[in-house]
């Protein structure tokens, strides 16, 4: 089976209105950027999406939120996009705030078929209104329910023509879960390698998870907020 793509716009080719998708991301850090933009330009709307969070107001998901394409965001940190308050205040946007181990964990169950978990994260807050609680070895904890979409998409360092990847550094922090969690896997990688060469003690996400893959060009990799000192 053929999981190379030619490019990102080919790649999401059945992406329609009103999918869920979970794209994976530590702020900027291992953002996909590729498939964002091509996504963008398909014009794709009424999104559910699942992220830590929604970029910036011209990065990353936020450029899916400033053309109105997103419908509802389930994340856990909003603090870097003015379009994002400004959407939600308005009543444009639905948003689901999750606490940000809860985040990984609903991910992780939703790949892992396990459909909720009691954590004590939560209770006595917001989080925990309308859920099931129950006491276990003497702590408050709140039923939270596992997290699944139709699509995912991640970004990883190196792959192969098989879908096994590699990622780096941060960009481990929700990329490796979300590749689990969804119906349909879009990677996309740095450095694409022929099936064979990933040495399997390096690899995070076994291709098996992977449905499509594709190689991206001319990164950008912005930073969301610099903060520099003077030089000695």
């Amino acid at each position: 089976m053929n999981k190379v793509y030619a490019s990102a716009a080919e790649a999401i080719f059945d992406i329609s209105d009103g999918i869920t998708l979970m794209s994976g991301g530590f702020g900027l850090s291992g953002n996909p950027e590729k498939l964002i933009e091509a996504l963008h330009d398909k014009g794709s709307k009424d999104l559910v999406v699942i992220s830590n969070n929604c970029g910036i107001d011209d990065k990353g998901l936020g450029i899916l939120l400033q053309a109105k394409q997103i419908r509802k965001m389930v994340s856990s940190y909003v603090g870097e996009n003015q379009n994002f308050a400004k959407q939600f205040l308005s009543g444009e946007l639905e948003v689901e705030l999750v606490p940000q181990g809860t985040l990984a964990e609903r991910i992780r169950a939703g790949g892992a078929g396990i459909p909720a978990f009691f954590t004590p994260t939560g209770v006595g807050t917001v989080v925990a209104d309308g859920k099931e609680q129950r006491e276990l070895d003497g702590v408050p904890c709140v039923l939270e329910t596992a997290l699944k979409a139709d699509f995912a998409f991640v970004k990883a360092w190196k792959g192969d023509t098989h879908g096994n990847l590699i990622y780096r550094a941060t960009a481990r922090n929700f990329n490796p879960m979300m590749a689990t969690a969804a119906r349909i896997t879009i990677a996309e990688v740095e450095e694409l390698v022929p099936a064979g060469e990933l040495d399997p003690d390096m690899i995070h996400t076994p291709g098996i998870y992977v449905q499509r893959i594709l190689r991206g060009e001319g990164y950008e990799k912005p930073i969301e907020q610099r903060t520099t000192r003077p030089r000695a």
